[in-house]
């Protein structure tokens, strides 16, 4: 048990060390991307009673209880572009090597997170009664990792110029 809390703490020492030489923003966002692509894999094996909590919605649920192949394949999807948002964040930390088009993906997925985000705000002002928690805390997450994308592009740019032939 020790060892493997000392192993832990010096990972931390590790994350923290990359995270003063390279981009805390975009490291962050890909850590929570992979979060989330984790959790979505959790939510597949955890079945009907998690994709209820985790706001799937009834009818997802109720297709996990009855065998159906669908609510895993949709969740494994998510679960995939997250892990490659993920890893698109990383790349713009240059944390691991260049992926393609860094700088329109991270564009595009800073827009999707943000949007995703602020996306409740029209709903609550035209039809209130059909926000409800879910769509509030989702929203919140969502923005926070929108916000991480953004700041860390921006942080980012003149570092990941296209490469010129």
């Amino acid at each position: 048990m020790d060892i493997l809390f000392y192993h832990q703490l010096a990972y931390l020492f590790r994350m923290a060390s990359i995270m003063n030489q390279k981009n805390p923003y975009l490291i962050i966002g890909g850590l929570l991307s992979i979060a989330a692509a984790f959790m979505h894999l959790a939510i597949i094996f955890g079945g009907g009673d998690w994709y209820r909590f985790f706001g799937a919605g009834e009818e997802l649920a109720s297709m996990d209880e009855q065998g159906s192949w669908y609510p895993a394949i949709l969740t494994l999807g998510i679960a995939s572009v997250l892990f490659l948002w993920g890893l698109y964040a990383f790349s713009g930390a240059q944390t691991i090597r260049r992926l393609p088009f860094l700088r329109t993906a991270l564009v595009i997925i800073s827009a999707i997170y943000l949007l995703r985000g602020l996306a409740f705000l029209p709903a609550w002002v035209i039809q209130p009664e059909l926000v409800t928690g879910f769509i509030i805390w989702s929203s919140l997450i969502s923005l926070g990792f929108g916000l991480a994308y953004a700041l860390g592009t921006w942080r980012a740019w003149p570092n990941i110029q296209p490469k010129t032939p």
